[in-house]
């Protein structure tokens, strides 16, 4: 199981390639204090419930991606508590629109790679049974290099990077937010 000690207000965004157990390690996830859970698949399935039955998913996605960002943008914002969001944050737009969400909510902002190989990941969309276009995955696998580079570079903007793999992803995810001490003056 992946621990991880946060702050109060902390924005921690899981992220990873799509099939990678990112949803695995989210639905999983063990808090000792409250957070509210930010998951596109979330959204998904909302408008899926919403819609005719058979509705192509192409033809909402982009609803669901920017209602998604949306939400994420109003919670950070606005919400007192911790804060995690399901993302694949592969591209650089996507990471420095997490980071600037948090610094203007002031909150220390924890970034976790779910790491694993291209074909490990689409083995996980298989096995989930909601495969991405391959239009789509091969634009987060041509992404991918920058991430590593990124991610070997130490975070940027980040108040902590954890790369963690498929397996432990799939264990689970523990969260406490340590006692602070009382002012002694």
């Amino acid at each position: 199981m992946l621990r991880m000690a946060i702050e109060p207000r902390a924005l921690v965004v899981i992220a990873g390639l799509p099939g990678s157990g990112k949803s695995t390690l989210l639905r999983s996830i063990d808090s000792d204090t409250p957070l509210v859970v930010l998951d596109s698949d979330t959204t998904r399935d909302r408008f899926t419930e919403m819609l005719p039955a058979g509705t192509p998913y192409a033809c909402y996605r982009p609803a669901v991606h920017l209602v998604h960002r949306l939400l994420v943008s109003a919670v950070v914002l606005r919400r007192r508590g911790t804060v995690v969001v399901h993302d694949p944050a592969t591209g650089v737009p996507t990471r420095a629109w997490l980071v600037t969400l948090g610094v203007l909510s002031g909150r220390p902002r924890h970034f976790v790679w779910v790491d694993c190989r291209p074909d490990d990941a689409a083995a996980g969309q298989r096995a989930r049974g909601r495969v991405v276009r391959k239009g789509s995955f091969a634009r987060h696998l041509r992404r991918l290099p920058r991430v590593q580079a990124a991610l070997r570079a130490g975070p940027r903007g980040w108040h902590t990077t954890t790369i963690v793999d498929r397996r432990t992803a799939a264990t689970g995810l523990q969260l406490t937010c340590p006692a602070v001490a009382p002012n002694s003056d």
